[in-house]
């Protein structure tokens, strides 16, 4: 049976990138991995650094979804690898969240996000489910570490 996610109030709302567990990579600590990952699609380094300390992760992310700033050119390449590093930080800080993760076991991880058909399932379901593989990636790295 698949775990889905998406509300940091419900179960498994750890898994979703507002949830507030900071990271701290390239010397900046971050509040949450949605922080970071909406400061990397940016060069100016004053907008990178105003969404690094945006109040919460939902104004970090609508100043990373604005245009008014020039996106990088290389993130839509980038973009996955990104993402990647914020979550496997996540779950390298927070030994809790670590062991949460590993307790789901080999059930496919699913961020049930109506809206988004890249990171998400979309409303049907028919969405890539990136942050979902991501998470399970991770999760098998964590396997290895213990068994390593």
């Amino acid at each position: 049976m698949a775990i889905g996610f998406y509300s940091t109030k419900e179960e498994y709302g750890e898994f979703s990138n507002f949830s507030a567990f900071g990271i701290e990579l390239d010397g900046k600590w971050y509040p949450t991995s949605e922080h970071y990952f909406q400061a990397q699609k940016f060069e100016d380094a004053d907008h990178c650094e105003k969404i690094r300390l945006a109040k919460s992760p939902m104004i970090a992310a609508r100043l990373g979804r604005s245009r008014k700033v020039e996106i990088r050119g290389d993130w839509e390449d980038v973009k996955i690898d990104v993402m990647r590093i914020a979550v496997r930080k996540k779950f390298s800080t927070h030994a809790e969240l670590a062991k949460l993760l590993l307790s789901t076991g080999e059930e496919e991880l699913i961020e049930a996000a109506p809206g988004d058909y890249f990171w998400g399932c979309g409303k049907d379901g028919s969405g890539q489910n990136w942050l979902g593989q991501i998470l399970m990636e991770v999760r098998d790295e964590l396997k290895q570490e213990k068994t390593s």
